[in-house]
C-alpha cells in the first residue's frame, strides 16, 4: 500500500477536506492521527475513518496547545494542514481584529505547527492556500493575501527544511466543507451551480478530489516546493 505503516497527522481532520484526506491516508495503509478544536467531531470522525485512528483536541492559535499536540503525535512521516475557515470581507468592512484572527488561524497556525512538528527527513508537509491567491475577487483581500503568504511560506520551507518535502494544495470552490455553512441552503446551491457552469469541468470540487492529490504528494518523493491547483480549471475561467 502506498503509505503502509507511515504516520500521518491531519490537523483539521474531523470534517471536510481534512476528514477526506485522513480517510484516504488510512485506506492507503497509513497510521492516521487527526486533530481539531471539537472533541465531539473528532470522535465522530474517528468512527468514520476506522483503522485505529488516534485523535487529539488542539487550539491551533494557542502555542501551548500546539506543543501538546506534537508531544502526543511524536515523530511523523507526513503532516497535513488543510486550510481553516476564516473571516473575510471588503477592506472597509472587515475589522482589523477579524483580519488578524484570520491570519492567526490560516497562516500562523500552520507556521507554528510546522515549527513544532518532528517530521521524518524522508517525509512531507502539505499546506493549503486557495484560488484567491492568484485570482482575487472583490470582498476578500485578506483571504487573498493569506493564501499568497501560505504559498510563499511553502516554497521557503521546502528550501529550509529539505530533504523534508513541503508542498501547497490550492483548492478551488469545494462543496461539503465548512467554508459555506453560514449561507442559506438555496443560496449555497445557486452559487455552486453558477460556479460549476463557469468551470471547464462543469462541476465544483469535492473533498475526495483534494484527498487524492494529498495522498499523491505524500507518496511521491520527487515533488517539493510546488503549488498544486485543484480547482477544476478555475484559474482559466
Amino acid at each position: 500500500m502506498r503509505l503502509s505503516e507511515q504516520k500521518v497527522l491531519v490537523i483539521g481532520g474531523s470534517s471536510g477536506m481534512g476528514l477526506a484526506i485522513a480517510s484516504a491516508a488510512a485506506q492507503a495503509g497509513a497510521q492516521v492521527s487527526i486533530a481539531s478544536r471539537s472533541e465531539s467531531k473528532l470522535m465522530e470522525a474517528a468512527v468514520k475513518i476506522g483503522s485505529g485512528v488516534k485523535w487529539h483536541v488542539v487550539d491551533f492559535t494557542d502555542e501551548t496547545s500546539v506543543k501538546r499536540l506534537f508531544d502526543f503525535a511524536g515523530p511523523l512521516d507526513h503532516l497535513v494542514i488543510p486550510g481553516s475557515a476564516v473571516k473575510t470581507g471588503a477592506l472597509k468592512d472587515l475589522p482589523l481584529s477579524d483580519a488578524r484572527s484570520s491570519m492567526d488561524s490560516k497562516f500562523f497556525g500552520p507556521y507554528l505547527a510546522v515549527k513544532e512538528a518532528r517530521v521524518n527527513p524522508q517525509g512531507s508537509i502539505i499546506l493549503f492556500s486557495g484560488i484567491l491567491s492568484r485570482r482575487p475577487d472583490k470582498g476578500s483581500p485578506i483571504l487573498a493575501a493569506i493564501n499568497a503568504a501560505v504559498e510563499t511560506l511553502g516554497k521557503a520551507l521546502a528550501v529550509e527544511l529539505a530533504p523534508v518535502r513541503v508542498n501547497v494544495i490550492s483548492p478551488g470552490m469545494t462543496r461539503d466543507t465548512g467554508a459555506y455553512l453560514g449561507m442559506p441552503d438555496e443560496a449555497r446551491a445557486d452559487m455552486f451551480s453558477a460556479v460549476a457552469q463557469s468551470l471547464p469541468v462543469k462541476r465544483v470540487g469535492l473533498p475526495v478530489d483534494i484527498a487524492s492529490i494529498a495522498v499523491e504528494l505524500m507518496s511521491n518523493n520527487f515533488i517539493t516546493g510546488a503549488v498544486i491547483d485543484v480547482d477544476g480549471g478555475g484559474l482559466l475561467s
